[in-house]
């Protein structure tokens, strides 16, 4: 799925006029009937599926499914398809996850001095294209406060130095709690997060890495690259975890390059392809469309 069909998808998310619009998020061991059981329990509470992708892991032995659905207008429509559910929870055991569609993921995003990832963020998300709340930018740097502030949104500067990290994150956490944040993403924010912030947000702050993990690390990254004369450049974005750039990738991106790229060429390159990859991330979790598993993701398109 290209990132312009992923929004694309998550615009069509506004339900017929005269229904409810939901999606849900289906995990369980896989076997015989799994399918069959969810699509009953919808039927019986008179759904019309639009939307459906599932995958089932040979490695794992897990079943994923996402979808899409509609079901006539009732203020207790969450409070039907939840007890149509239960049923399968119960006797498959199954995690299952229903939310209207219209509801929208509360974001925060973090960022340093570096502006084209934030900068494309903020485009995506005035234009409707990322359909998010973004609640407030947070920097260690003041840079690009007058950015973030034309944009409308909040901007909060914590300032990181050895001897305030701890207090800084202290007070990041109870941003995010305050502010009942669902994503945090992290826009070339260079620092790295302590073990407690990711033990407290598992699988819900995205990175972007500026090359095709496993890649060069430390600083001027595409230097480094033309010292090797690479011949591909690329981004991934993951999931973070306490072991840096090891966490569940989401997406990657690479273009094909040669020895006449200078490391500006390559950088402003780069910058394109970290942004891409960094919405399409976005645009995937929004839409509840990935799934952890085992180390790595499930991304249902």
């Amino acid at each position: 799925m290209t990132l312009s069909t992923a929004i694309e998808s998550n615009a069509q998310g506004n339900a017929t006029p005269g229904t409810d619009h939901f999606i849900v998020t289906v995990r369980c061991t896989d076997g015989i009937g799994v399918i069959a059981t969810v699509a009953k329990a919808l039927a019986d509470c008179n759904a019309n599926v639009t939307e459906s992708a599932t995958y089932s892991d040979p490695s794992t032995g897990q079943f994923f499914m996402r979808s899409e659905f509609e079901i006539p207008a009732d203020p207790h429509a969450k409070r039907v398809v939840d007890a149509a559910l239960e049923f399968c929870r119960v006797r498959r055991d199954m995690t299952i996850e229903v939310v209207p569609s219209s509801r929208k993921s509360r974001v925060l995003v973090m960022v340093s001095k570096t502006d084209h990832c934030l900068n494309d963020l903020l485009y995506r998300h005035r234009t409707g294209e990322l359909d998010m709340d973004i609640v407030a930018v947070v920097s260690n740097h003041a840079d690009l406060k007058p950015l973030v502030e034309w944009h409308g949104i909040p901007f909060v500067h914590l300032p990181m130095t050895k001897d305030t990290k701890a207090a800084q994150e202290a007070a990041l956490l109870d941003l995010i709690g305050k502010e009942a944040v669902d994503l945090v993403v992290l826009a070339r924010y260079m620092q790295v997060l302590s073990p407690e912030i990711c033990a407290a947000l598992p699988g819900r702050i995205i990175n972007i890495h500026h090359s095709f993990l496993p890649g060069f690390k430390g600083a001027k990254p595409y230097h480094q690259a033309h010292k090797r004369g690479v011949k591909i450049v690329g981004a991934t974005a993951h999931y973070v975890t306490s072991d840096l750039d090891e966490g569940p990738i989401i997406d990657q991106e690479v273009e094909r390059v040669d020895h006449t790229y200078t490391p500006e060429r390559l950088t402003s390159i780069g910058r394109g392809i970290e942004s891409r990859v960094l919405a399409r991330a976005v645009s995937y979790h929004i839409q509840r469309r990935v799934f952890l598993n085992d180390g790595r993701t499930v991304v249902l398109k």
